[in-house]
């Protein structure tokens, strides 16, 4: 039986009038070191509720293999919001959207061709039934109904923006039911007909997203369920940013306005987000509105509390908005974190990718990422072109979602899925010639939101020179989680003629205080940045808008600290800058 209950007056916890004042956290996208920090925060703004998704690909990478643990702790997260005295709204999904790759779900289900995502469909559900009594033992204890701090669960998300499958809906609510949840159960869409029609079912509280307009949106609300309070799930407070974009701000009278605005008419708001965090490693997602647009991997969002922890003045005006309807906020002392420019490290040491590469998989035809067992970074695809034929151009069939090209080693050009940059290729061998063809694909980030989901990566269909498609190739698959298991031999004895190709640089330096800091890569071009085997996310120079990887201090240590760092295109010298200010274009 859920503590939390409703009418059209609206929610009584324990039978007393509780008004939601919720901000989203995501426990994914915040090293744990900084969970009690930007939680604290929420608190201390005046907040009662934390909300947070929860990410079936990072919990189950590879089919029946389940990590709870580290940044993957949600009991530790939930627990530590109870700590401090924060609900919590559990948005499971299995579908998260939330600009992670492929909105939550594991890549491996792409394998599948005959499975149909989100919808009635039993090969789907079976998986989702696996994934969720894995899930709900974690977070069992903390249902309200069981002395915890979890008072309502989201059935689905957003799901009148893909399809209308009620049966769909409800057998992920009996699934959460048959593992022991009985908490208020709740759908939120986008605030039109359709969507609401779609994503809603009449047994269960129907809320909306949006970033605008509240008392409008809560009308249509009161319009389709009149015996229902309002809420909106999503107060967009702030917004994302793609590469090739500009970064996205929102001014901060204009959110506590709508936040004012909501609160005013009696509804219940959850801020998207509170602390936005970072795509670390290389789980950005993407979208697909006719053009290929991968996310970058700061998740700042233009929040309250920025990506390292920063009170920003948007957190000042929000709290006085919430304290003019509440009353005074908890007296809790939260502050800044320190940050610290360590300078700039030299990169003294390098093993080039092409040579060491794993064993490969060899098939006739070109194989897809997640065919190969692979979830995130980049396939290299290699076969031999036997001549004579005449001037061809080198095309790939079916791109994502980035390309660099190779023949014999040497780089002839770089296309993408995005449009930005499309090199022409064109190869021509005479009587007993060969040349080897290598096309390095990296993964950018799959399809999170809309009808392209289903979103898979590497080749999809094969190369062709001209009309013809070659066959018979060797795949190396090079997730490239960290660089552990690399060879590294200083910079000068290795082959000049080669810094051209992907390389790992790496370099130490050291730390007697312990801080937060930002790697900033001038001169560099295209990569990702790992530190001390962790793998802080993607750089990418040439696109922009970010400048700078957040590095928070609880991945450093005291003494010697590793950094490496991927370049896929070349540098102009072998040092990073450890800074104090972030940069996000």
């Amino acid at each position: 039986m859920s503590r939390l209950e409703f009418d059209a007056k609206g929610f009584y916890l324990d039978k007393k009038p509780f008004t939601i004042v919720s901000g989203t956290i995501h426990y994914f996208r915040v090293v744990p070191g900084y969970w009690e920090d930007r939680l604290k925060k929420l608190r201390a703004c005046g907040f009662n509720t934390v909300e947070t998704y929860t990410c079936w690909n990072l919990h189950e990478r590879k089919e029946g293999e389940f990590d709870f643990s580290g940044m993957l702790d949600l009991a530790k997260f939930i627990r530590t919001a109870q700590e401090l005295g924060l609900y919590v709204i559990l948005r499971p999904g299995p579908y998260i959207c939330a600009e992670f790759d492929f909105g939550g779900l594991p890549s491996w289900l792409l394998t599948d061709s005959k499975m149909h995502l989100r919808c009635n469909d039993p090969r789907f559900l079976q998986k989702v039934s696996n994934y969720y009594r894995r899930l709900f033992e974690e977070v069992r204890p903390y249902l309200a109904e069981n002395g915890g701090n979890i008072i309502a669960v989201q059935v689905e998300n957003e799901y009148g923006s893909y399809g209308n499958d009620k049966d769909y809906l409800r057998a992920v609510a009996k699934i959460y039911e048959e593992n022991g949840v009985h908490e208020l159960f709740f759908t939120s869409d986008g605030p039109n007909d359709l969507m609401l029609g779609g994503g809603s079912l009449p047994e269960y509280l129907a809320t909306a997203n949006f970033g605008s307009n509240g008392k409008q949106h809560f009308d249509k609300l009161r319009q389709l369920h009149p015996d229902r309070p309002v809420m909106c799930t999503e107060f967009w407070n702030g917004w994302f940013d793609h590469w090739y974009e500009q970064h996205h701000v929102r001014e901060s009278d204009d959110t506590a306005a709508t936040l004012d605005e909501m609160l005013s008419d009696g509804g219940s708001v959850n801020l998207y987000m509170f602390h936005g965090g970072t795509n670390f490693g290389f789980t950005n997602g993407a979208n697909h509105d006719g053009v290929y647009q991968p996310t970058v991997t700061s998740y700042d969002y233009d929040c309250p509390v920025s990506e390292c922890g920063d009170l920003t003045p948007k957190y000042q005006a929000v709290k006085e908005v919430i304290e003019k309807h509440f009353g005074k906020a908890p007296e809790l002392a939260v502050q800044n974190n320190p940050k610290k420019a360590y300078g700039t490290i030299e990169l003294r040491e390098q093993a080039v990718m092409f040579d060491q590469l794993p064993e490969p998989t060899v098939c006739s035809h070109t194989m897809t990422m997640e065919e190969l067992g692979q979830d995130f970074g980049f396939v290299l695809y290699e076969t031999t072109l036997h001549g004579p034929f005449a001037e061809s151009e080198i095309k790939i069939d079916g791109l994502h979602d980035r390309a660099h090209i190779y023949l014999d080693g040497v780089l002839q050009g770089i296309q993408e899925r995005t449009g930005k940059r499309n090199d022409i290729v064109s190869v021509c061998l005479k009587e007993g010639e060969q040349a080897t063809l290598s096309i390095l694909v990296e993964n950018l980030g799959r399809v999170n939101y809309g009808p392209k989901l289903r979103d898979e990566k590497g080749i999809l269909r094969g190369v062709k020179l001209n009309h013809q498609y070659q066959f018979g190739w060797k795949m190396y698959s090079l997730p490239c989680d960290n660089a552990d298991k690399l060879s590294f031999a200083p910079i000068e004895s290795a082959d000049s003629e080669r810094l051209n190709s992907p390389v790992f640089l790496k370099g130490h330096f050291e730390v007697s205080e312990k801080a937060d800091t930002f790697v900033r890569l001038d001169g560099f071009t295209k990569g990702c940045v790992y530190i001390n085997g962790f793998h802080l996310g993607r750089y990418w120079n040439t696109a922009g808008p970010q400048k700078t990887l957040y590095l928070p201090a609880p991945l450093l240590k005291d003494g010697e600290n590793e950094l490496v760092v991927l370049e896929l295109e070349g540098y102009q010298q072998p040092k990073v800058l450890l800074t104090d200010c972030a940069d996000l274009g």
